[in-house]
């Protein structure tokens, strides 16, 4: 916090200081071209025009004319995102015109270097300070006067040099051991999918190919006016459900029960059908939406649910979907196509003892997903806390660089 710094200052080393962050850097934000300017392919009198999926992908390079107008950048520069979900990104490592939505930062050079100002802005400090002042703006962003006034510890040149080589050799050595756990993730990941892909490619000779229409009900669900929807539960209303709901319980929204709407109860099924094809989960209970599938079992006699939930995500039936739609810009599921797919049936009895195995499996693929996942938040932590010791000047340089 601000009063935090300014009280720090008196116990500050010979040669450090407490600035604001309009004394030592400039911004300058981008500008904004016609569309109808824009091209795809490189030309003559054409400069790369940089927007926030640009500092992510190059899969959508657009150019524009060069002009005075335009607001550049090079791969040395560091920028960042103005507006809602980018606000605060840290962007860098591109050369051309930016957009309205960065804002590039011009260091002083007499205070500070670039990757100084580079670890400054990723500070939880900074991007608290950032979330804030955005947060009352209609369009959740801010403006270069915004952030004028944010504090910074600025110690000498020689002494920024020995913070940034500590930095860089613990981040370093973060960043590897973050590597290796989400590589050991994937592969507990990777494991588990090979042996439930495996499963139902080693058939036995009683085991049938039966039509997914033959054995399920499918149902795709209905899109009421966003107009409609409200954060709490009420009566009247029923939870409704999204793809994003399938990985996260943070966007919880309701709908007026009507006629029109498509229920689903926990022990159905539901599919992704867009985009994401073939991921699934099941356990709610509510409404939900045409980019979800329902999936009922009619006959639990001669399909267990559980045998059902697994297969779905495997080849036999995602893959076959995805190849379908492989056209698609975006992939996306027809009913239709879901119900000629041939699922590979063994007796019922076969089936739960599979299910058993896999459950067994998944269990322990969780505990190991668990403990790489709990490692790879501490490690995002340790980095929060180095940076954070480096700019409130508690950083132990001598014993870091060891």
């Amino acid at each position: 916090m601000i009063k935090e710094l300014t009280t720090s200052k008196m116990n500050l080393p010979v040669g450090w200081e407490i600035k604001t962050l309009g004394e030592v850097c400039s911004f300058q934000g981008g500008s904004q071209p016609p569309k109808s300017q824009f091209i795809n392919e490189k030309r003559d009198g054409y400069v790369r025009f940089l927007q926030i999926r640009d500092f992510k992908s190059d899969k959508n390079i657009t150019y524009i004319p060069k002009s005075q107008k335009n607001r550049y950048c090079s791969d040395d520069d560091i920028l960042l995102g103005r507006y809602g979900a980018s606000v605060g990104k840290v962007l860098t490592n591109k050369t051309g015109a930016y957009n309205v939505a960065i804002l590039k930062s011009i260091p002083n050079e007499k205070y500070l270097f670039r990757r100084y100002l580079f670890y400054y802005f990723t500070t939880k400090d900074f991007q608290n300070r950032l979330e804030i002042v955005s947060s009352r703006s209609a369009q959740n962003g801010f403006s270069k006067s915004d952030i004028f006034d944010f504090p910074i510890l600025i110690p000498p040149l020689p002494k920024q040099k020995q913070i940034l080589a500590t930095l860089d050799k613990a981040f370093a050595a973060i960043e590897k051991a973050k590597a290796n756990a989400e590589q050991n993730l994937q592969n507990a990941k990777e494991l588990f999918e090979s042996y439930l892909q495996g499963v139902f490619e080693n058939r036995g000779e009683d085991w049938e190919n039966v039509r997914f229409e033959n054995l399920c009900k499918l149902t795709r669900g209905h899109n009421p006016p966003k107009s409609k929807f409200i954060s709490e539960p009420k009566e009247g209303y029923v939870r409704f459900y999204q793809i994003r709901d399938g990985w996260a319980d943070d966007y919880a929204v309701y709908v007026p029960i009507t006629p029109q709407l498509h229920r689903v109860e926990p022990e159905e099924i539901l599919m992704v059908a867009y985009r994401h094809i073939g991921k699934v989960f099941r356990g709610v209970s509510g409404a939900f939406n045409v980019a979800l599938c329902k999936i009922s079992n009619k006959d639990r006699k001669k399909l267990d649910n559980d045998y059902l939930f697994y297969i779905i995500p495997t080849d036999i039936v995602k893959g076959e979907l995805m190849k379908r739609s492989e056209r698609s810009l975006i992939p996306s599921m027809s009913v239709k196509h879901l119900k000629e797919i041939l699922i590979p049936l063994p007796p019922i009895k076969e089936q739960k003892q599979i299910v058993q195995k896999l459950d067994a499996l998944s269990n322990e693929t969780k505990k190991l997903e668990a403990i790489y996942q709990t490692k790879i938040n501490d490690l995002e932590e340790l980095k929060k806390s180095v940076l954070q010791k480096a700019f409130s000047g508690e950083l132990k340089i001598e014993k870091a660089l060891v």
